[in-house]
């Protein structure tokens, strides 16, 4: 009886990974919002997209250089994160990157994302920073 039981448990377990694995589909640029394509456009505009992919109601790009872009499904960004290369400054909102200026002035922002009000920032030197809502630092990692 165990034994029916755990083999049921993986298959129901496998079904269950199966089904969230089609979730994900792979999309054209052109089928991105048009406002995630507008800054795209913009601020990537050198760079090739490798695979424009969407999940749930979430977008992303990946760039062949490695760079990502997330975004909402109205196309408002949620997180670009550029591994080693600066996120486009015109990206991060000023408040933050003049708190980055004067806590780190040698550091570049490598990552920045949006979770829920807050946003999290990671440089280039290792260290996190999260600001709320009205850009004000809530916590700082090294």
């Amino acid at each position: 009886m165990k034994k029916r039981i755990g083999l049921m448990l993986v298959f129901m377990l496998t079904m269950c990974m199966s089904m969230m694995a089609d979730k994900i589909k792979v999309i054209t640029f052109d089928q991105l919002p048009v406002q995630a394509q507008t800054i795209l456009k913009q601020h990537f505009a050198d760079k090739v997209p490798a695979v424009v992919t969407i999940e749930g109601k979430e977008y992303k790009v990946v760039y062949q250089s490695g760079e990502k872009a997330e975004f909402n499904k109205k196309g408002k960004w949620m997180e670009f994160d550029c591994n080693r290369s600066p996120v486009p400054t015109a990206l991060i909102p000023e408040q933050i990157r003049t708190a980055v200026q004067q806590t780190f002035p040698s550091a570049t922002i490598v990552k920045i994302e949006r979770v829920r009000k807050n946003y999290e920032v990671k440089l280039n030197n290792g260290m996190e920073m999260k600001f709320n809502k009205r850009f004000k630092m809530i916590e700082f990692d090294d």
